[in-house]
């Protein structure tokens, strides 16, 4: 299935039915007395929240979505049938702007949870509303609403916990490969990851949390280049950053690291203040000497704790995620945060 992380629709909701003009003839009564129904409402256009759908597939290839007219009123004061509504399952982290004026509409961000985008028009009254002791046989009725039409863009933030960052090449896939279940492409080549996993990691104790491999960040992403500028939006809800660095790279890793965050900066200068394990990873391709190295060079350039690893066989990972959990920990709202001691073993 491809991932789709945007998409524009046109939402055009149902008219309210006629109400009815209608009069009784009775025995006794020529001139009767009003009894027309009122119109139903017309069908609305609703975004919905699905935790069973992951991308915005569905409304790119469907880009027009009409409801149908509420049914006209009829005599005998019978309201006339309301229209479904149309409902569309999006992705939870669904952000919804008007197209047209950029306004931000609705975020969907918890499993069932519903923005009315295009809103039904409601049924005409029939004329039985209007009469009263001065105007027995009132020959009118109210219009029905109009349904309203918008055109809406869809954009898709996902929802995890920890972001995962890095060069191409760096070790992203493997590393979320490891610590969950995701099976993630692999392969010694540049620009393997397309478009972003997510992998659900479980702990022995605690809470499990989602890691999101965001792909294709290069120097220049957050203007444009490669695919990072069109998936940087997917770690603006994590709460914890984890930073691979290729030890064994021909880019040397404190460059590595320093393009990264240089393109966090430029993206949202807010990214930076988010907490951040910063990982040398492939330290089985290079000797304990170059690791060195490369450690102390990155703490001069502010990398702070460093911890080295290998997603290939597995070293330093549970340290990390050890780590991570902490963070995870300590960035929890009051009432569901777990204090936990945490063993750690950065460089």
């Amino acid at each position: 299935m491809r991932f789709i992380d945007e998409a524009v629709i046109v939402a055009k909701a149902g008219n309210g039915g006629n109400g009815c003009i209608s009069f009784i003839r009775e025995k006794f009564k020529p001139a009767g007395r009003p009894d027309g129904g009122d119109g139903g409402n017309g069908g609305s256009i609703i975004l919905v929240a699905a935790a069973s759908v992951a991308t915005l597939l569905d409304c790119q290839y469907r880009h027009i979505y009409k409801a149908a007219h509420g049914k006209h009123g009829q005599t005998a004061t019978k309201r006339g049938k309301n229209a479904e509504d149309i409902r569309i399952a999006v992705p939870l982290g669904t952000l919804i702007y008007d197209a047209e004026t950029g306004d931000e509409i609705g975020d969907l961000v918890s499993d069932g949870q519903e923005v009315v985008i295009a809103r039904g028009g409601r049924g005409g009254l029939g004329n039985a509303w209007f009469a009263s002791s001065v105007r027995q046989g009132p020959e009118c009725s109210r219009e029905p609403g109009q349904g309203e039409e918008r055109r809406v863009r869809l954009e898709l933030k996902l929802i995890a916990d920890v972001g995962l960052l890095g060069l191409p090449n760096a070790g992203k896939s493997t590393f979320i490969r490891k610590v969950s279940r995701s099976r993630a492409k692999v392969a010694d080549y540049a620009f393997t990851t397309l478009t972003p996993n997510l992998g659900v990691v479980v702990p022995k104790s605690g809470s499990a949390y989602v890691i999101a491999d965001v792909p294709g960040l290069i120097e220049g992403a957050s203007s444009g280049a490669g695919l990072g500028h069109q998936f940087l939006r997917h770690i603006e809800r994590t709460r914890v950053l984890i930073h691979l660095i290729d030890a064994a790279n021909v880019v040397p890793p404190r460059e590595a690291y320093e393009i990264i965050v240089r393109e966090l900066a430029a993206y949202d200068p807010a990214l930076l203040e988010r907490p951040r394990v910063v990982c040398l990873n492939k330290c089985d391709l290079v000797d304990a000497e170059w690791a060195s190295l490369c450690v102390a060079d990155l703490k001069e350039a502010g990398a702070g704790e460093i911890f080295l690893t290998s997603t290939e066989n597995g070293d330093g990972l549970k340290f990390v995620l050890k780590r991570v959990e902490t963070l995870l920990g300590s960035t929890r709202t009051a009432h569901d945060r777990q204090p936990e001691d945490v063993e750690t073993e950065p460089a």
